[in-house]
């Protein structure tokens, strides 16, 4: 398992069935539910975010979960992958843990050999919005069948 220390905070990778896994997915999914109104199931296959075809990371922040995100392969053949699930609780948010578990996400996609990194946020994130902009993400076409363009904005980086 590879960890990350990061001042104050680890990242630690875990199955997506890990117990701190499952607690933050559920404060991420009521997140989303009171923000919108509904949310997209927080069901993750271990086989998406287990390497070689993805990562999910537990952010610890003085010895409790904080956050948690992952990215597995989009598209192998254009070295593209999707950033899922990245969420920080509330009580720890405005510290930088947001972008310091992007930018591990990203630095391990690139060492997995990623070029491309795509996700998605719904408009009234305005705090993932800033992030992802700050982060040099632009706004791309939705690359998800069926989703509302009135909640839901796509962005992409390239690492090259």
């Amino acid at each position: 398992m590879t960890g990350c220390h990061c001042d104050l905070i680890d990242l630690v990778e875990r199955s997506p069935a890990h117990a701190d896994v499952v607690g933050l997915l559920r404060a991420f999914y009521a997140e989303q539910v009171s923000r919108y109104g509904f949310a997209d199931s927080i069901a993750l296959g271990d086989d998406q975010f287990a390497r070689p075809r993805g990562v999910f990371v537990v952010v610890y922040d003085d010895g409790g979960p904080a956050g948690c995100g992952g990215w597995r392969w989009h598209d192998v053949g254009s070295r593209t992958v999707e950033i899922k699930k990245t969420f920080v609780v509330p009580a720890s948010r405005g510290r930088g843990i947001g972008r310091t578990l992007l930018c591990w996400l990203e630095r391990e996609a690139v060492a997995a050999g990623a070029v491309r990194a795509i996700l998605e946020t719904g408009v009234r994130n305005a705090e993932a919005l800033g992030l992802f902009a700050s982060q040099g993400y632009e706004p791309v076409a939705s690359y998800v069948p069926g989703r509302d363009p009135e909640v839901n904005r796509a962005f992409a980086r390239d690492f090259t």
